[in-house]
């Protein structure tokens, strides 16, 4: 399938926790070809290399002016690429889609806002000829669906990337993780349960923190129950999101109870203090963490994967040892090392995975 191009608009929050759906499609999309990313912080800069220090061709603009100019192809699509508490957009920013829109670009995002629901922007976009898509809007076949318990008859491993905060990395390692698994020889799902991972493509999974909560764990068992009859997979690897210690996000809850995982992978940012968005929030100790999902998921953190936001290479080295030595578990960051040792637990954990990758 034909990637569409796109550009990604993250004014003042590129590389940022608000920015993470434009920093996770600048990493990775199967759905868009990213052809440039708009903050003004950066402009002129190379987007892979101010996000992750590896350049990717992916050029950051001043403005969606300046990226008209000096892009050799006008993009097809225009990405709302920032995802902040409140969930809406500002007058200004509401204005620049329809300049996009004007552009013949189509709208895509992942607010909480629906414009598919404003009449004077729908307006406008019949006017242009572009579409509109909210990918919070789920509107699958599991949105009514009530939890079952029928995702116990399927034999496949369910790992849940789960973590410490919200935006501290789940989706990243789950796509990086699933990735791998499929580079050893295993036919690997990933279950998306946030609007970024759903713009970047994934065939499964549904925004949980849309879903109202009497069918939240329903539809994450529904959309593995789908992946299961679709794909029969080795193996499901599935994003968490939010936090079990977080004042704010119920979703995890939803998507621990739903998945039933059998494993789980705990994302954790050692030089974060607070809470995303509450700084009145202290972050949780990890040894607390680990007993909190061990307990509310009934299953055990396999591995422990760090987001090396503030640390260099030397304190990333020196934790990961730290880490292995106090809790016992495998420890890596996904970005800065591999994850043959995340591959090997699993392995271990679930040696039926080893019949699977001979056949």
């Amino acid at each position: 399938m034909k990637k569409a191009t796109a550009i990604v608009y993250s004014e003042g929050f590129f590389t940022k926790m608000d920015g993470k759906t434009a920093n996770g499609l600048v990493r990775y999309s199967e759905k868009y070809e990213i052809i440039g990313v708009i903050d003004s912080q950066f402009a002129g800069r190379d987007a892979g290399e101010v996000l992750d220090g590896k350049p990717n061709g992916i050029p950051v603009f001043k403005s969606l002016d300046d990226a008209i100019t000096f892009l050799e192809k006008k993009p097809k699509t225009f990405i709302y690429g920032i995802a902040p508490l409140s969930g809406d957009f500002s007058e200004g920013e509401i204005a620049l889609m329809e300049q996009a829109m004007a552009e013949g670009m189509d709208i895509v995002s992942g607010m909480h806002r629906f414009l598919s629901e404003d009449a004077f922007f729908m307006e406008k976009a019949k006017q242009y000829g572009v579409s509109v898509t909210d990918i919070r809007k789920y509107e699958g076949k599991n949105l009514r669906r009530v939890f079952t318990g029928e995702i116990l008859k399927v034999p496949a491993p369910r790992i849940a990337v789960l973590g410490t905060d919200g935006a501290i990395g789940k989706r990243t390692t789950a796509t990086i993780v699933t990735e791998s698994l499929k580079s050893a020889g295993y036919k690997a799902v990933m279950i998306s349960t946030g609007q970024t991972g759903l713009m970047q493509g994934t065939e499964y999974g549904a925004p949980m923190d849309a879903i109202p909560g009497h069918f939240a764990a329903g539809v994450v068992e529904g959309e593995m129950l789908r992946a299961w009859e679709e794909k029969v997979p080795d193996i499901f690897i599935v994003e968490g999101q939010g936090a079990l210690t977080h004042p704010a996000y119920l979703s995890s809850c939803a998507i621990s109870r739903g998945s039933q995982a059998n494993g789980i992978i705990l994302q954790h940012a050692p030089m974060r203090k607070s809470m995303g968005d509450y700084p009145d929030f202290s972050m949780p100790k990890l040894e607390d963490a680990i007993k909190l999902n061990e307990l509310f998921t009934g299953a055990p953190v396999l591995a422990i994967t760090i987001n090396h936001e503030a640390m260099d290479d030397e304190m990333i080295e020196k934790t990961i040892e730290d880490y292995k030595k106090r809790y016992k578990r495998v420890v890596t960051d996904v970005l800065k090392r591999d994850t043959q040792c995340i591959i090997d637990v699993l392995e271990a954990r679930f040696p039926e995975l080893l019949k699977k990758k001979k056949q």
